[in-house]
């Protein structure tokens, strides 16, 4: 019987995970930053469904409400940016968003090419209600990033 020979790939991987010094620190504090940031998305999306809303609903609802012109309406196309999906994917979420009245979508008086989403009073309630529930998660989280980047300062000083 022949023995396969030992996998050389492995061997290769596994000496290029190794790390020393201030690398090594840095995937310390990335790993920190990864933890800290899933146990809030976890929290979230427990918050969320609580709320009635799926983890994507709750992020369509708040990147709506949080438009950075203020104006707490978005179009199809800037949602597709911000949540990094496809232009499909971003307009059957809002067209399931509308049909159970989450959101409402407004034509632009400007522009009639331009379909605005804002939020509906239903959709505005469990937004506000879930983002209430998640403060002290989101304390949590900025003290985890505080920590994390005074650790990073202590280790270039020394």
């Amino acid at each position: 019987m022949v023995t396969a020979p030992a996998r050389p790939a492995m061997r290769v991987r596994l000496r290029s995970l190794r790390v020393k010094g201030r690398q090594l620190d840095d995937v310390i504090r990335v790993a920190e930053f990864r933890s800290a940031l899933r146990h809030f998305l976890s929290v979230s999306e427990r918050v969320a469904s609580r709320h009635g809303l799926t983890p994507q609903r709750y992020l369509l609802l708040l990147l709506i409400k949080g438009a950075p012109d203020r104006r707490q309406r978005t179009t199809v196309t800037e949602l597709t940016d911000s949540m990094q999906l496809a232009q499909h994917t971003v307009t059957e979420l809002v067209n399931r968003a509308v049909k159970v009245g989450l959101v409402r979508r407004e034509a632009s008086l400007d522009d009639r090419r331009v379909t605005y989403v804002s939020l509906t009073a239903e959709g505005d309630r469990r937004l506000s209600a879930s983002f209430r529930d998640l403060e002290v998660e989101r304390r949590a989280l900025a003290a985890a990033i505080a920590r994390i980047d005074r650790k990073k300062s202590q280790s270039r000083s020394s």
